[in-house]
């Protein structure tokens, strides 16, 4: 009886750890599969320079966790201090919402086997990314013909080639539009339309600007946008 009532309260206490619940609004569960040692920096754009707001130490375990506030959905990013330069490669970037978010990938191919779940801008993020990554492929490949046309001398090739890029530039700046304003719900719409298409017709930006709901116009990247398109506006551009 006396080992059973032990047994029972060690169980209880064992559960209530394990249910211990962060204090904070934000927090990243991750595994980066053949990482043993190393120092990982979660990162973000502050005065166009990425600064560090929190530094995990992985020693053995590939396993870990950050845990902070944020006060509105936004791009992080996790940096893998591989003692080398700070390449893209060392850097995978995930779009931070309130709640748990998982990261998975591995220390051989820390950006091409990244899987990031628990956030809907996320999810959004990595579908448009997804089409946006055709129109770039499609534009190396007439880069190539390009230059390969400048070494022969065919200049009327060149033309034709600078005409299709052209092409390829206003369907990537149409669909990013069509993104945003079918997603003006999600903090992913100020996001991609600053990050992708700044330059575009401001008639296009007073579009999505007015599809933006009330929540997203006064999220960190709404009011970013919020705030380029009055300065567009006063230089009438």
């Amino acid at each position: 009886m006396y080992k059973s009532l032990l047994a029972l309260f060690s169980l209880v206490i064992l559960l209530s750890c394990s249910e211990k619940k962060s204090t904070k609004n934000f927090v990243l569960n991750g595994n980066i599969k053949g990482l043993k040692n190393g120092t990982l920096y979660i990162q973000r754009i502050k005065d166009t320079a990425l600064i560090p707001i929190d530094t995990i130490v992985i020693s053995g375990d590939s396993h870990f966790m950050s845990e902070f506030d944020i006060e509105s959905p936004e791009m992080l990013y996790l940096f893998l201090d591989r003692g080398v330069t700070n390449s893209l490669d060392n850097n995978i970037a995930f779009f931070a919402e309130k709640g748990t978010m998982k990261l998975e990938t591995s220390l051989d191919f820390f950006t091409a086997d990244v899987k990031i779940t628990g956030s809907k801008n996320q999810e959004l993020y990595d579908e448009y990314k997804k089409v946006a990554s055709r129109f770039v492929d499609q534009d190396l490949e007439l880069i190539e013909k390009k230059f390969k046309a400048y070494k022969d001398k065919n200049l009327e090739e060149v033309a034709k080639i600078e005409s299709e890029q052209e092409g390829i530039t206003k369907r990537k700046y149409l669909y990013t539009t069509n993104f945003a304003v079918n997603n003006a719900n999600y903090e992913v719409s100020p996001y991609v339309t600053l990050a992708e298409i700044y330059d575009i017709n401001l008639k296009y930006l007073d579009t999505i600007q007015k599809s933006m709901t009330p929540k997203i116009s006064k999220s960190k990247y709404g009011k970013k946008l919020n705030e380029f398109i009055a300065e567009r506006r006063k230089e009438g551009k």
